[in-house]
């Protein structure tokens, strides 16, 4: 960046609005949020600990599952203290650099969160539809090499979002109608032409969103034929089980994605935008855990177990 460059985006200031137009639930909203971040600490930090001190949970699902619970916590992170902060200070401003830093950690999370979310999916497939090749399907080598191409992809798309909002023009100061630097409300307060841009995010966000929902749909659609066809009763009920906290996962998380697809570009619609972002920045990464810990039995014995040494350690 050139010297002039880096002088002007000092210079430009965002201002985020957050809920400041509700300020009689502010102080409410700050305690939900923030005992909502303390579980999701503690839930995805406890998710990681427990697979990886587990043997009997190294193997490719939980091993994805806890690359899962790190994006959470990383998601989380990079939003809900800047949430937090902006709902009991008078201050709301924040500088190009921190914002344009939240918006690339923040889009890594999510395109990264996405790929994972398809690669475990395509692990139940494998698991479920050709049980006799797992092993070798999904090794170690193969696991840590979809893992790779997963978290390459996911600093690709960060890169390329982050290119397409510094060739816009700001001015000295901006409002965002957000409580984060979020691409619609970064892009709505450009006073230069968006058309690239625009069409940089169509693209890419298209792509990225119907890619990992292909494989998701594709792997979902032939389990649910191998299920079928299995005579067992118990067989089917164990292969669904297996199956039943990812797809809750998946959906709650593409559909809130969808959603915000579906919201209409209006000033009536940013209350939405705002709420619908609330859930997948905040509340998803506290959700994951605790579906995966409460609908899984490996994950609940785990915990019973040291629950139990600790009760019986003291």
């Amino acid at each position: 960046m050139r010297k002039a460059d880096r002088n002007e985006s000092d210079m430009i200031i965002f201002i985020l609005l957050g809920f400041s137009d509700y300020p009689e639930i502010q102080m409410p909203l700050f305690l939900v949020f923030l005992v909502i971040y303390m579980i999701t600490v503690v839930g995805n930090l406890g998710m990681i600990v427990i697979i990886r001190t587990n043997p009997k949970l190294h193997i490719p699902m939980y091993f994805f599952l806890s690359h899962l619970s790190f994006l959470d916590f990383c998601y989380s992170t990079v939003v809900t203290p800047k949430l937090l902060q902006i709902l009991i200070v008078e201050d709301r401003t924040i500088s190009f650099a921190p914002c344009i830093t939240q918006y690339s950690f923040a889009v890594l999370c999510v395109v990264t969160e996405a790929f994972l979310l398809a690669a475990m999916a395509y692990d139940r497939f494998v698991a479920i539809c050709n049980p006799l090749l797992y092993i070798v399907v999904m090794s170690q080598k193969r696991c840590i090499l979809i893992l790779t191409g997963v978290y390459a992809w996911g600093l690709i798309s960060s890169l390329i979002f982050i290119y397409s909002l510094l060739i816009l023009s700001f001015s000295g100061i901006n409002i965002l109608n957000n409580f984060l630097c979020e691409y619609s409300a970064i892009l709505s307060a450009s006073i230069s032409d968006k058309h690239v841009t625009e069409l940089i995010f169509f693209i890419l966000a298209n792509f990225n969103t119907f890619s990992t929902l292909i494989v998701v749909l594709t792997s979902y659609l032939f389990i649910f034929i191998t299920v079928l066809k299995m005579q067992s009763a118990s067989g089917r009920y164990k292969a669904f089980s297996t199956c039943a906290s990812h797809l809750t996962g998946v959906t709650i998380f593409f559909g809130t994605i969808l959603f915000l697809y579906c919201l209409p570009s209006s000033k009536s619609s940013w209350l939405l935008v705002r709420v619908n972002t609330i859930f997948y920045t905040v509340v998803i990464p506290m959700l994951n855990p605790l579906i995966y810990s409460l609908r899984n039995k490996d994950v609940k014995e785990c915990i019973g177990k040291l629950i139990d040494v600790q009760i019986f350690s003291h």
